[in-house]
Parts: C-alpha cells; structure tokens; sequence
C-alpha cells in the first residue's frame, strides 16, 4: 500500500462530511483499502471525491449513503463491503450500489450507444429509486462535482458532462424537488454549453449588485418593521437569482435584462401556514400588488411538492419587487427536496407519504415499462417526464394531475387510469364540452365523460390529429390494440390507410413499395404497423408519391441542356423547371390540379404553353397517347405562394357545420377560394365541394385527415 494512497483516503475520512460514519466503520474502511492498480483507476480524483461527500452532507445524508458513495468510487474496497461492520445496513448499501450502477448504463443510453441493452439500465435505475431514493442524492452530488471541475476537461467530454447535466440531472433534481442542487447544476451546464451568453448575464448582474442589494436591504427593514409591528416572528432575507432561471425568463417572456422584475426579490421565512397568509396581507398592504403575479403553491403545491406564496409588488421607488412566503419546514423542503424529511425504517426502506408522492410518476414509468414494445420507448417516457414545462390539471374532487405540455383531456384520462382513458368519450373543461384534441392550460378543472366498455379509437394514435401529447398515454392505448388478434390488427390498417389513399386518390398505387420502406416484410405487415399507430396513414401516402416520383425522374439530357424556370401568371418562376425549354408560359391543369410534392409532367399546348398535370391525370394520359413528343419532364421547384385543389366533403347536414370546416381550414393556415353545396335528398346528408389553396401535399394530407375526424364528416377527399 502506497504512502499517498493512504494518505488520501485518511484525509478523506477525517473532513467533517463523513461525520456521519461510525468510527468501526472509518478504520475498517482504511483497513480494507488497497490502492488501485493500473488496470483499475480510481473513478474520481480525490479532490472531485471530497466534494461529492461535502455535498452529500449538505443533503443530510446518512452512513449507508456515504459508504455506498465511497466503495463506488474508490477501487478494491467494493468487493470488502461483508467485512464492514455496517450491520443491517449493508443490504440498503448494496442497493444504493446497483442503483449507481444502473445510473451508468442510463448515462451510455443518452449518450446514444447500445440503446437496447441500456433500456434495461434505466429500468434498473427506477427501480432502485423506488425501492430506496437516497440513490438519487448520490448520482446528483458526484454528477456536480465532476461539474465544478470540469474545467480540466477537453473541450468535447466538458460538453458532454454539462449536456447529459441540463438533460437529466438537473431535472431529476427539479422533479425530486432538491432546488438546492437543481441550480448550481443549471448554471454550470448553461456556462459549459453557451460560454458568451452565461458571460454576458453574469456580467450584467454583476455591475447591477451594488444598487439592487441596496434596494432590497431597504425593503427588508421597511418589510421586516411591518411584520413585527403586527407581531409576526419572521426573517426576511435578499433571494439570489441565478442566471440560468435569468435566461429562462428573458427567453420565455421575451425580456431584455433590464426589464426583469424579480432581479429584486426577498424571501419570507415564518413558523407556521397561518403567519403565511397573514404576511402576505401585510405585503400586500404596503404596496400596490399586481394580481397576474401571485401564485398560491400552498393551496396547490408543484408536481415536486413545493410549497410557498409568490406575489409582485410595486415597491419603493416604483419598482417591481418579488416576495416570496414559507414556512421554515417548506424552505427546508424546497431546498433539499427529499432529502428534507426521510425517514427510514431499519434496512433503509420505507417512506413518509409526502415521500411517496415525488416517486409516483417513476411507479407509472415501470409499470409502462412492462407493456413497452420498444428500448427507446422508457427512455422517451423518462425524457417527457423530466421535462420541466409542465401542465398542472385539477380534477373534480381538487386533485392536481402533472401533466406535460401541449396535453389535452385524453391524456388527462389515461393519467387518472388506464381504463378511464380506453372509455373515455369526451371531456368538459371549466363547465364546457371540448374536443378531445383540446390543449389543457394549468388551473383547467377537467371532467372526463365515459362509456360502460372500453373502446380506444385508432385514430388516437395519429400525431396529425393531436389527440395525446404524452408518449405514456400513447403506449397505453397501443398496448390495447396489440393484445388484439391479427386479423383485426390488419383489417383496421387496411380500412385506415385505404381512407388515407382513396382521400388523395393513391388507390392503386403498389403498396409493397412503402411496405420496403417502413421494413415491413408484407402488405399486411404494413397494416399492423399503421394499426398499432407505428407508422402514419400519410407517411405512407407520401412514402408511395416519393417512389412514384422517382420511377417518373427522366435520365438527363446528352449533353445536358440548360434548365431554365418557366412563368405563368399567379405562379412565381422557381414554381417549376421545364427541361430543355424556356421563356414559355406554364400554368397548372384544371383537370387535376397537381400540388406541390406529387410526381408531374407537363405538357406543351399550341396557344397556352406547357400545362402542369399530375401523372396520373386521366386527361394527360390521353393527350400523351395522341401526341407523345409534347410530354415534357416537370419539376417541382421552390414553393409558391399555394396551390389550387378540389375537395369533397360529404356531411351529416347539421348546424355549424361550414363553420367548423372554414375554422379548421383557417387553424391549417389554408385557404378557401370556392365553395358550392349540394343536399342530397331524403338521405339528411350534404355534399359540399371546396376550391382551397394549400402549401404542399403534406399539408393537404392533414388537412383532409383532420376534416374527416370532424362530428358528421362521412367522407373528406380530394377530387378529380
């Protein structure tokens, strides 16, 4: 054993962080110590090792937590863990250990490699979360350590570090609530990542910190003789703002740094929920409140359980200062989040249920885990939950329902349950029936309307109809429709993806074609595939219009002739490129009326130039059969301004009918040019014919998607 190695760890030993080790344990540690070899060197130096600890106490952390973190680290002592006289605690240490362990894999996962073994790491890491959280304080300490000495690092692996930190750990940290590690790890992920930005903010506060602190120090002594003037025992301190969350506003609300109100900020500290709500009327007393400003998070705590009151005031001077109001126990809490209140039982298991509620959403996690079909799909479902713009739902009953952003009220439903997603039917929000593609805001009170069966819809599945946000409500229903048998799974691809070919008119495109693209073995392989939601209806129908495009590319001219771009009126000259002619006018068919993306051809008329038809226009192909030399080869060149298309709708004949159609079109940035109506007699039905102007043919496919999912539509396509 080497003189320096020994060293090291007895000083490591000694720092006040591993004061929570008992001292058979410190000398069977030192006693169990070989230095490492070569072929295993230490994890971390120890000075990046000494402040993993240091941060470990700060989070109270107990002897299992600081000898897991030791025999991690440190090389030779892992395989000694029976010989420490840790007693119970050893099994609460082997799994903090497999827990670090999993971490590993997880982090090789975002890195992008051997995703499939990986997805059994992530499992593994939620799993030791659940079963014991002190993991989490663990990873999140050595993840900040390796941070703040990450300047030593070159420039690529100092990236890597700060971009896995802004993914993962500094969410995790804001979903378990532990602020004060949240954001340090922000701050020094951001300065890794935009260096000139983090300067320049930095350097902004830093020649405002004169007069701010002034400011506040005034308003702490006014604010302070007010509540104790009123008998309320309270501290009141400055906030520190730090610079990442300085961003983030700017970016949010479009400010520049100047215009940032809660640069001046203090925060209230009070014994108890009562004094809270009493100091917030004495706040508000002294200075003119602005009401879009307060948020109650006692009354409705974060999905993470933070707990306080926050409210904006006109202040002295006229400006704008935050304040902030909790409890000692709720600042104790929202600064190390779990680490505020564990309480384990003997063996490390066990917790309180504010405890378990911060550990719900990794429940659900796994248990989605079971049904998953892919490796990414956990990894995906754990990326949507850390992300930290959330949607915050009540239900009838007052309960808050954390949700991501962009979810509507079937996301809603499958949160509550999986089975009160597969019969749900509708949705009021606030009182009101909405759509189910409605985007939830948080504060929305949601009520969700059922049927006695289950019965998810396949369209759920589609992204172009919005229905779920949520990658968890969206494994949910595919897991429903992959218990179905086969013959169901391929009749209901077939009945999808023929509404999808016959609304733009691909009915007898060769579909093997798309089958090789989305490697599916068969045709009916492909149906399962847009069944289960896999693959799209319109990824299919572009797959097919690509491959018809390239089977209609002519081979270049010899020698090659210039391109030049042709013109007509209401088309812009890079509209198309006509090969081997210029300076004639071109103008679309009104027979098919071709749209941006389909596969073309052009043919040359004797007084209007060369008319643009889709290749498969009925009308080019008898022109082509009389007088094959006038065919020219057509191109798509920049987009335009629109193109004209003819669409069918065919309707149950109800009230606000045209509205709902003209204010989807309208919602699809489209436009309507015509409309004719006709009432099909006896039958309660009408048939409405629409001349619109679109973009491409992607948006004509959702647009037509999105129509037919309309109440009453029987039928939305294009025509001719």
């Amino acid at each position: 054993m080497t003189r320096s190695s020994l060293s090291g760890l007895d000083a490591l030993l000694q720092r006040p962080s591993c004061g929570a080790l008992s001292g058979p344990v410190r000398q069977a540690l030192l006693d169990a110590w070989q230095p490492p070899d070569a072929a295993a060197p230490p994890r971390l130096p120890w000075p990046v090792l000494a402040d993993t600890l240091d941060s470990l106490a700060l989070l109270s952390a107990d002897e299992a937590v600081v000898v897991a973190a030791l025999l991690f680290d440190l090389p030779g002592l892992r395989a000694r863990l029976p010989e420490l006289p840790l007693g119970n605690a050893a099994a609460a240490v082997r799994g903090l250990l497999d827990g670090q362990d999993a971490a590993d894999q997880v982090w090789a996962l975002h890195a992008g490699r051997e995703a499939g073994r990986n997805s059994e790491g992530l499992r593994r890491l939620l799993l030791s979360i659940v079963h014991d959280l002190r993991v989490v304080p663990i990873l999140l300490a050595r993840q900040l350590a390796c941070m703040r000495a990450a300047d030593r690092l070159p420039e690529e692996q100092r990236r890597a570090l700060a971009q896995l930190t802004r993914d993962i750990h500094a969410p995790l940290a804001n979903r378990l609530g532990i602020w004060q590690l949240k954001w340090e790890l922000e701050d020094l992920a951001f300065r890794f990542l935009d260096a000139d930005t983090y300067r320049h903010i930095a350097r902004e506060v830093d020649e405002t910190r004169v007069a701010r602190e002034r400011y506040v120090e005034a308003v702490k002594r006014k604010l302070s003789a007010a509540l104790a003037t009123h008998g309320i025992r309270a501290e009141v301190s400055g906030r520190p703002k730090h610079i990442y969350s300085i961003w983030r506003k700017m970016q949010k609300k479009q400010l520049a740094f100047e215009q940032l109100y809660d640069l001046r900020a203090v925060r209230v500290m009070v014994d108890d929920v009562a004094a809270c709500y009493a100091a917030l009327g004495i706040v508000h007393a002294l200075w003119t409140p602005i009401p879009s400003e307060f948020d109650d998070y006692i009354a409705r705590p974060k999905a993470n359980d933070y707990r306080s009151l926050h409210t904006a005031v006109i202040g002295p001077e006229g400006r704008t200062v935050e304040v902030q109001i909790r409890t000692h126990e709720m600042h104790a809490q929202a600064e190390l989040g779990v680490a505020a209140h564990w309480k384990y039982k003997e063996g490390g298991k066990g917790a309180e249920k504010s405890f378990d509620r911060k550990i719900t959403w990794m429940r659900q996690l796994l248990e989605q885990a079971q049904d998953a079909t892919g490796p990414e799909d956990l990894a995906g479902a754990l990326d949507a939950e850390l992300i930290e713009d959330r949607v915050y739902a009540l239900s009838p009953k007052g309960e808050v329902m954390d949700l991501p952003a962009g979810a509507t009220p079937l996301d809603f439903a499958y949160h509550v349950h999986t089975m009160v997603g597969h019969r749900c039917r509708g949705a009021k929000v606030n009182g009101r029936i909405v759509p189910l593609a409605y985007r939830l805001r948080s504060g929305d009170r949601v009520e969700i309307l059922t049927a006695k069966e289950a019965d998810p819809r396949r369209d759920w599945l589609l992204p172009a109809n919005g229905f779920l946000a949520s990658s968890r409500s969206r494994e949910k229903v595919r897991t429903w429709f992959h218990k179905l048998d086969r013959a169901r799974n391929v009749q209901a691809g077939r009945e999808l993806l023929d509404r999808e070919l016959k609304r733009l008119g691909l009915q007898q495109a060769d579909l093997m074609v798309a089958a090789r693209r989305f490697h599916a073995d068969s045709v009916d392989d492909l149906y399962i595939q847009v069944a289960l939601g896999d693959t799209g209806p319109s990824q299919v129908s572009r797959a097919l219009l690509e491959a018809e495009k390239e089977k209609n590319q002519p081979a270049p001219a010899t020698p090659p002739l210039p391109r030049p771009t042709a013109r007509r009126d209401g088309i812009g000259k890079s509209d198309f490129t006509v090969q081997g002619v210029g300076n004639l006018l071109v103008q679309l068919a009104r027979c098919c009326r071709p749209v941006s993306g389909e596969p073309i051809a052009g043919y040359l008329t004797r007084t209007r130039g060369v008319t643009v038809h889709r290749s498969d226009c009925a009308a080019l192909a008898r022109l082509s059969a009389a007088h094959p030399e006038r065919v020219l080869p057509v191109e798509w060149g920049r987009a335009g301004s629109g193109y004209e298309v003819d669409v069918m709708v065919r309707a149950v004949d109800r009230r606000w009918l045209l509205k709902d159609i003209t204010n989807l079109i309208a919602q699809e940035d489209a436009y309507v040019l015509n409309i004719n109506s006709d009432t099909l007699r006896d039958s309660g039905r009408v048939q409405l014919r629409l001349r619109l102007k679109v973009n491409d043919y992607g948006q004509l496919s959702t647009l037509l998607g999105k129509m037919d999912a309309l109440p009453g539509v029987d039928e939305a396509r294009r025509m001719g």
